[in-house]
């Protein structure tokens, strides 16, 4: 039988490996140019909230099932108050997670929209590993 400790690592890092395979993907498809834009915007969104999600199963936070980055920071910042400040920025990615996925009345996302949205996951997936034990990212 595995000690708590060894289930709670095990789980956070399949949350890990999750998160790093969207943003691997958003990445690249962001390398292929303008047909892929809505794709890079999404996996960038999964990142971001996988990753939120790892550190709350890191420390043990009940979460419910949402796709909204801001729901999650703010779960996320009754352990770590600097992250809300460090993310704020992240919470516009919430609408690439579910409003986008479908037709509707929202825009295209743009070249620059991928960029960012790329760009924010970056900054969630640096300061989310920069707060869990390295031997749960690896």
């Amino acid at each position: 039988m595995k000690r708590p400790e060894e289930v709670k690592l095990e789980f956070t890092r399949e949350w890990v490996r999750k998160a790093e395979g969207d943003f691997n993907a958003a990445t690249h498809l962001f390398e292929g140019g303008e047909n892929y834009l809505f794709q890079t915007a999404f996996h960038a969104q999964q990142s971001a909230e996988k990753y939120l999600k790892a550190l709350l199963v890191w420390h043990q936070i009940e979460f419910p099932k949402t796709h909204d980055i801001g729901k999650l920071i703010g779960r996320a910042s009754d352990v770590d108050e600097d992250l809300a400040t460090a993310l704020t920025e992240a919470e516009t990615l919430t609408p690439y997670g579910v409003d986008y996925r479908y037709p509707g009345d929202y825009p295209e996302v743009t070249t620059d929209d991928a960029a960012r949205a790329v760009a924010l996951a970056g900054r969630v997936r640096e300061e989310i590993r920069n707060r869990l034990p390295l031997d749960s990212i690896d």
